[in-house]
């Protein structure tokens, strides 16, 4: 086993995991705010909003698309809401058939409609699926949403609104989505008057 100061490792992981978190409150108030209200449009019509991402974020769209189904808070009326990660057989009939790149589009062109969000989770911005899947929401006049991180990859320009949380560590970034996207489902549940 390798020599590792815990306690040192402990405080510096949450240092970072602070000063990212600070980072990110003072620059992402705006576009967090453009993102709610972009939700509460979406709901107020009868629309939906689709989460997805890979890995981490795959995890993460289930969470948040479950905080919304059933609630965040407490009891309250259902906010249509879903994960495109969760289904195994459109998931792997799609990257079978179509390929892996195609596994959101695919399902956004399918269960999309204008005035709805999607809402893309992704570290890098750079995932093609992910891009892809944006792409096709903006061609159906799907809100096409994100939150990122590493600089917004190939997300600059294509998803707005689009939140970058300023750092380059994937768990930090990490930490950061779960919290934007539990503070979404709280701040949409308000501004809708459900709790």
């Amino acid at each position: 086993m390798a020599d590792i100061d815990l306690g040192a490792f402990f405080e510096a992981e949450f240092a970072e995991h602070a000063a990212v978190a600070a980072a990110t409150a003072a620059a992402l108030a705006e576009p967090f705010g453009r993102l709610v209200g972009h939700g509460v449009r979406t709901v107020r019509a009868g629309g939906k909003i689709l989460f997805f991402g890979n890995g981490g974020s795959a995890a993460d769209a289930q969470h948040l698309a479950t905080e919304l189904t059933v609630r965040y808070v407490r009891d309250r009326a259902p906010i249509a809401a879903l994960a495109l990660t969760t289904d195994t057989s459109a998931l792997t009939a799609i990257g079978n058939d179509l390929g892996y790149d195609q596994v959101f589009a695919r399902q956004i062109q399918a269960l999309a409609r204008p005035g709805d969000l999607a809402l893309a989770i992704t570290t890098s911005g750079k995932s093609r699926n992910v891009v892809l899947a944006l792409q096709a929401a903006r061609d159906l006049g799907v809100v096409p949403a994100a939150l990122a991180g590493k600089g917004g990859g190939d997300l600059l320009g294509l998803a707005d609104p689009l939140l970058v949380v300023p750092s380059e560590t994937t768990a930090r970034i990490q930490e950061m989505h779960i919290t934007l996207g539990q503070m979404f489902c709280g701040a949409l549940e308000r501004s809708l008057g459900l709790v």
